[in-house]
């Protein structure tokens, strides 16, 4: 690992600004969307239970969400909550619903101090009522911010989303709302829990798995992946900048040809 986990509470100041190496043929990325991986490995390491690597991520997601406001980037997507993490055990679910809760309260004052927006993707079925009522406290509080937008994925998974798309987009054809014959990509976009948002540019994933895990299926089309083996509570913001300039130096094709 290339991070001190002694080190996991502290978070360094950035001494450059990872936007100075950016020109008009490489610009810096819109929107970055991050799968925070690792809190429940990193714990184990440290001889800690899982809700302790947990609580640390969350101290992890306030510095990365700090510079990335102070390097104004217009989005951030942070895969916080997957369906399929319901399977976990009760009580590490029950934890992990406080803490969003408790992380909402706690860091609204941060937020606004940013001018960050706020936004929250996936489905609210199941979702505490408490979690819930901060979710929409929030939107409400920051909705007027024009900063960059803070967006956590939380109780989603991209084929339930394309799957929800799809059932809305049926039920307007139903109704005669929609021709068939009309539906193209856009038509989907417009549907899917990120209507009005872009696609991510950058998708980052800690603790060095190479997978996906059913994140923004549709959106991450075109991004550009980098995977790196630091565990998310170890993840700091000379991290997210190393990212930020490996993503500076892809030639994006879009399925097109190298210029010449």
């Amino acid at each position: 690992m290339s991070a001190n986990p002694a080190s996991t509470s502290v978070h360094h100041p950035v001494d450059h600004d990872p936007a100075a190496a950016f020109s008009a043929e490489h610009p810096m990325p819109k929107h970055i969307a991050i799968i925070m991986d690792g809190n429940g490995r990193w714990a184990k390491r440290q001889g800690k239970q899982r809700t302790f690597g947990h609580r640390e991520g969350a101290r992890t997601a306030r510095e990365i969400i700090e510079h990335c406001a102070r390097i104004k980037l217009q989005q951030l997507t942070l895969y916080s909550f997957s369906i399929e993490n319901w399977s976990r055990p009760k009580a590490e679910i029950d934890e992990l619903m406080n803490l969003y809760a408790q992380y909402l309260v706690s860091e609204r004052e941060l937020m606004a101090k940013n001018n960050i927006r706020f936004r929250q993707i996936g489905r609210r079925e199941g979702l505490p009522d408490a979690v819930l009522s901060e979710i929409d406290r929030t939107v409400a509080v920051l909705d007027h911010n024009t900063g960059m937008t803070l967006c956590l994925a939380v109780n989603y998974g991209a084929r339930t989303e394309i799957t929800d798309a799809v059932k809305e987009i049926a039920r307007k054809v139903r109704a005669g709302e929609l021709r068939p014959d009309d539906i193209d990509t856009g038509t989907i976009s417009a549907h899917l829990y990120t209507a009005g948002m872009p696609d991510p540019d950058l998708l980052i994933r800690t603790a060095g798995e190479m997978r996906l895990s059913n994140y923004l299926l549709w959106q991450i089309s075109y991004a550009e992946l980098y995977v790196t083996d630091v565990c998310w509570p170890e993840f700091r913001s000379a991290d997210l900048d190393k990212a930020i300039e490996a993503y500076g130096k892809r030639q994006r094709r879009f399925g097109g040809l190298d210029p010449v």
